[in-house]
C-alpha cells in the first residue's frame, strides 16, 4: 500500500510539473508607444514594453520584415539569441539589436525566482501592423 502511494504521488508530481511547464507564463507584451517618423516617409518608431515572469520566456518568433528593433533591459536579465549567435544573457541597463530578418531562436527571462523587464523601440514600416510573428517548430 505504501509503494502504492509513493508511486501515485510521484506520477501526481510529475503530471503537475509537465502541466505547469505547459501553462508557465509566457511574456507580458504592451505596446506602449506608435510614432509615425514625420521626416522619414512611410516609417514609425513604435515602444514595446516586454515583462517576464519568473522562468517566463517567449516562442522562437521574427519581426517585422522591415524592423529594426534597439532593446534595453529595463529590470533583471535576459536571455536572448538571435540567428545562430550564442545565446547570451544581459542585464538591467545592457542592450542589443535586432537587424531586419534577424531570428530570435531564444527570448527569455535568465532568472526562475525574479521578474525581468525590457524595452524594445522598433523602427519600422508604418504599414507593418505585425510586430512579431512566431517560428513554427
Amino acid at each position: 500500500m505504501r509503494r502504492l502511494l509513493i508511486a501515485a504521488a510521484v506520477y501526481t508530481a510529475s503530471v503537475l510539473t509537465a502541466h505547469a511547464a505547459e501553462t508557465a507564463p509566457s511574456a507580458k507584451v504592451t505596446l506602449v508607444f506608435d510614432q509615425v517618423l514625420p521626416n522619414v516617409p512611410g516609417k514609425s518608431m513604435k515602444g514595446v514594453l516586454v515583462e517576464y515572469a519568473p522562468g517566463g520566456s517567449s516562442p522562437a518568433h521574427i519581426h517585422a520584415p522591415s524592423a529594426f528593433i534597439y532593446a534595453t533591459v529595463l529590470e533583471g536579465a535576459i536571455r536572448s539569441q538571435v540567428n545562430d549567435g550564442p545565446a547570451k544573457v544581459f542585464h538591467k541597463g545592457e542592450n542589443f539589436s535586432e537587424k531586419p530578418g534577424d531570428r530570435h531562436a531564444v527570448s527569455a527571462n535568465a532568472s526562475d525566482t525574479e521578474p525581468a523587464k525590457l524595452l524594445a523601440v522598433f523602427v519600422v514600416d508604418t504599414a507593418d501592423k505585425e510586430l512579431t510573428t512566431p517560428i513554427a517548430k
